[in-house]
């Protein structure tokens, strides 16, 4: 998988400064507040950059650069400008400035005793994202993600060492030497305290890599066997991991999940993945939608744009991220995850319009699009959580509608909730990782739109409120008391553009906010 770069904290020691052969950036809480120790030439150029109508122009968090700054071995000067009274976005930012342009030199990050240098760095990490594997002659000037994730913490579990379905097939690219991979220095205060600090921090930054590289994976190597194997590797990190195969779903009346894969030559599965750091309580149950690909199955989609449909198992990658980062940095909760793995593909033997599926709640299911698969997924899922772990609450997130995209856009996730506290600390994590959420509506006026003629429920209730009638058909699997939130994450995970954080591609949206929750909620102290 892809790792963050590596980042090192050490001693402040400005005389090294001038020395430095890659980049140098400053991190500076007002205009006039340059290190004493770097060099005249240099900091005379930037004084008067600062001075100029640019530099006077430059909100926290924004940055300028110099390039060969006389004076100095460095090829460029990044001039940050973060007062004290910052927020955590803007030093974010300030790092994901850095991060953006970390090519594959050795960056020098002078923070001094800045408050917010952690944040910084995470944004650094988060940013330095370059899922470049299938690129045979990749850009010189792409930010490298390092080969070596951040620091782990004393008795820290390995990696894992992910597997892949294709063998000799894949395409591999050579591992880069150590002096061309990107790395960074960071000088601060007190290096050990914000060291140690920054171990949560990177398990999130691995977490956020892990569920990206899942989305940004092709579906000819991601296949459902493949996704299995990765979250089976994870075992390593103290996850207790199992896979249900299709022989074991059928026995339990999966039927509406194993229908939208019976089309597939891959097989259909559910991954179940447990952290027990927590005392004897209940665990929070997180359920993420896994289809590998979705062609639309015999609704089939139009061909415009399909290739991005590798993106449909989003929500089974933002559970398996956060499983990951909850092992990492172990986390004192129970959590469980589970993940349900298909594809919806068109074939002699798929599903069709006019099906009649019984869940294995036992409900029945009029199939009106099979288009509209993720909820059948969920809907199974759903039901074998709450029947098996009896959870304190559950959160299902999933890329479920483009309706969503309609209502929101890609700036924010929509949130459905029977819980009304649930749905605050959802809110409020989000909001406190920058990772933007809105709660809609549920109610029981929407059910006539999902209301059958044959069945108790059809999948589909048309495009009239379409984001809210697939949560309201997933509520049907929700049983009574039982808090519950459904995630649509459909316009955040893969945006059409780039973002503060996240180069264009895959963002690993949730995983952050997941963390965040269970960090405020759910853990012991």
């Amino acid at each position: 998988m892809t790792h963050p770069v590596e980042i090192n904290f050490t001693e402040v020691a400005p005389d090294q400064l001038a020395d430095h052969p890659g980049r140098v950036a400053l991190i500076l809480t007002g205009h006039d507040k340059l290190p004493g120790k770097l060099p005249r030439a240099a900091q005379d150029a930037a004084k008067r950059a600062l001075a100029s109508k640019a530099g006077q122009a430059l909100k926290p968090g924004q940055s300028m650069e110099l390039a060969f700054p006389s004076g100095m071995a460095a090829e460029a000067l990044v001039l940050i400008f973060l007062p004290n009274a910052s927020t955590q976005a803007e030093a974010r930012r300030a790092g994901a400035g850095l991060g953006a342009k970390l090519g594959r030199s050795h960056t020098l990050v002078f923070a001094g005793g800045h408050k917010l240098a952690g944040e910084v760095a995470l944004g650094l990490a988060l940013r330095g994202y370059d899922f470049s594997v299938y690129q045979t002659k990749p850009a010189t000037d792409t930010p490298a993600s390092g080969s070596a994730p951040l620091p782990e913490s004393e008795g820290q579990a390995p990696h894992a060492v992910l597997g892949d379905a294709q063998g000799d097939d894949r395409l591999e690219t050579p591992a880069a030497p150590v002096s061309d991979k990107a790395r960074v220095t960071m000088m601060v205060k007190e290096p050990e305290v914000l060291a140690k600090a920054a171990q949560s921090a990177a398990a999130v930054a691995e977490g956020v890599f892990f569920t990206r590289d899942l989305v940004n994976e092709p579906a000819n190597v991601l296949t459902t066997s493949d996704f299995a194997d990765r979250l089976l590797a994870m075992r390593e990190l103290g996850l207790e991991v199992e896979v249900l195969d299709e022989d074991e779903l059928a026995k339990l009346g999966m039927r509406a999940l194993l229908a939208v894969g019976q089309g597939s030559e891959s097989p259909s599965k559910v991954v179940v993945m447990r952290w027990n750091g927590g005392g004897d309580e209940a665990p929070l149950a997180l359920v993420g939608k896994g289809v590998v690909f979705d062609t639309g199955g015999i609704s089939i989609k139009p061909g415009a744009g399909m290739e991005e449909m590798t993106m449909d198992m989003g929500g089974a990658g933002v559970v398996s991220g956060v499983m990951r980062t909850l092992a990492l940095r172990r986390a004192k909760a129970n959590v469980v995850g589970l993940v349900g793995l298909v594809e919806n593909m068109p074939d002699g033997r798929a599903y069709r319009p006019g099906d009649i599926l019984k869940s294995m709640k036992g409900d029945t299911i009029e199939v009106v699009n099979t288009d509209a698969e993720g909820r059948l997924v969920l809907a199974d899922v759903l039901w074998y959580t709450q029947d098996r772990f009896k959870p304190r609450a559950m959160i299902n997130l999933a890329t479920l509608t483009g309706a969503v995209i309609i209502a929101l856009g890609h700036d924010n996730a929509g949130v459905f909730s029977n819980d009304d506290a649930l749905a605050d600390q959802i809110l409020a994590a989000a909001k406190a990782e920058g990772e933007g959420a809105w709660r809609l509506p549920l109610g029981p006026s929407y059910d006539g739109l999902i209301k059958s003629r044959l069945a108790d429920m059809k999948n589909s209730g048309g495009r009239a409120a379409g984001s809210i009638t697939a949560a309201q058909f997933l509520a049907r699997f929700v049983t009574e008391g039982q808090p519950w939130a459904h995630i649509d994450i459909a316009g955040v995970t893969l945006p059409p553009s780039a973002n503060d954080l996240a180069p264009r591609g895959a963002t690993g949206w949730g995983v952050m906010t997941l963390d965040r929750l269970v960090r405020d909620g759910f853990e012991t102290q």
